[in-house]
């Protein structure tokens, strides 16, 4: 269980979390929120922060954790299930063999990552509708939001990160991020000062040379020639300037540029970004 006492690094998050829900609006009184909780260091550092402010919230919302046994081999939910005992309240395990689907559909060797996640969403989706939750908490964080923009940019040649408020495209659900303004290092830090019990996930980790491993690799090598260029990359999220991107059909929702620009609609996810 997550210890009580509060430390500096605790500090930190909590005020980029609180920024985060008060600048996106993540949080509203009355939610029943689904803490998508993987055992990794991230979900467990995100329903404890949440825990933290919905005690001192002048808003009430519950928090409903989360977790999916996904029935890979040596799995183990154990000290998952006794810190969430400590913890206190109610929560969920659900388990679905999807790990047998991936492997039977997966070549040996290619990335399992974006069929694995595709499962679980599909999964997760389901369970905050049959649990009555309005909004899924998920443990991304702004080094996950500035590997997301570059791999986009690199490998599909679109300026797209991570939302901090999405509604699923068949608007069942909608999925807040309230650790995007939140890194990785501090994450880290947190997760060894509060002793999570962390699950390892043995379907992918032997898995090498993945693009976004490749990515995270070369944010590293940036930021040891330039000290600021993660904070810098994340920031450049929230000053966009559309007058100076090239992107017509943006110009055309947004009312930029000269009258007359002729039809465009190359994409959804670019309008609906922008709309």
């Amino acid at each position: 269980m997550a210890r009580s006492k509060s430390t500096d690094i605790e500090h930190k998050l909590i005020r980029k979390v609180a920024t985060a829900i008060r600048d996106y609006n993540l949080i509203e009184d009355g939610d029943k929120i689904l803490v998508a909780l993987s055992g990794g260091k991230d979900s467990y550092a995100l329903l404890v922060l949440l825990d933290k402010l919905r005690a001192r919230a002048p808003i009430d919302f519950q928090l409903i954790p989360w977790h999916l046994d996904q029935v890979q081999p040596g799995y183990d939910g154990t000290p998952l299930v006794n810190w969430l005992e400590q913890r206190g309240g109610h929560y969920e395990i659900a388990k679905h063999d999807t790990y047998s689907v991936v492997v039977d559909k997966i070549e040996e060797g290619a990335t399992y990552c974006s069929l694995c996640s595709r499962l679980r969403r599909g999964i997760l989706y389901n369970a905050a509708e049959a649990l009555g939750c309005n909004k899924i908490a998920l443990g991304h964080h702004g080094d996950d939001a500035v590997e997301t923009m570059l791999l986009n940019m690199l490998f599909t040649g679109r300026m797209k990160a991570m939302p901090p408020w999405l509604k699923s495209d068949d608007e069942r659900n909608i999925v807040i991020r309230p650790m995007i303004r939140c890194f990785e290092s501090d994450l880290i830090a947190y997760a060894e000062e509060q002793a999570f019990p962390i699950l390892p996930c043995n379907l992918c980790g032997t898995q090498e040379n993945l693009q976004r491993q490749a990515v995270k690799e070369l944010v590293h090598d940036l930021e040891r020639r330039w000290p600021k260029a993660r904070q810098s990359m994340l920031a450049s999220l929230t000053r966009a300037v559309p007058t100076h991107l090239l992107d017509a059909d943006l110009w055309r929702v947004l009312g930029l540029g000269p009258e007359g620009l002729p039809e465009g609609g190359k994409g959804k996810d670019r309008l609906r970004v922008a709309g």
